[in-house]
């Protein structure tokens, strides 16, 4: 079976949607709002949803990986933004080395935690 895909866009859930809202952009998503709580966020061809949809369980559980092409170059950015002075529920955890590449993590106000990644 082939797929032909052409994208995929996970649903993930926020505490406080407008934070979350800022959030997203504040790190450099586009944001296109398609509903009352309902927003998808792209960067470049990648792209998910933004639900107003606070179900502890769920986001609680999500992770999400997307790769960067120089992660040391996304810490450094995301270290300039400040973010857990203006978000004090925000993490980020630097960049370590793995045996299949390098990557850091953020969780966002909600919880949901983001791999950002390079591959060797």
């Amino acid at each position: 079976m082939q797929h032909r895909a052409k994208s995929i866009r996970p649903f993930i859930g926020a505490d406080n949607f407008e934070l979350s809202r800022n959030f997203y952009t504040d790190i450099g998503f586009e944001e296109t709002v398609l509903d009352k709580g309902f927003s998808v966020f792209k960067s470049g061809n990648l792209a998910f949803y933004l639900q107003d949809a606070s179900v502890r369980d769920w986001i609680d559980n999500t992770m999400i990986f997307m790769e960067v092409e120089d992660v040391r170059q996304f810490w450094d950015d995301l270290q300039k933004l400040g973010l857990p002075s203006k978000y004090p529920s925000v993490r980020l955890v630097p960049v370590r080395e793995e045996s299949w590449g390098r990557e850091c993590f953020v969780h966002d106000p909600s919880g949901i935690l983001w791999h950002f990644g390079e591959f060797f």
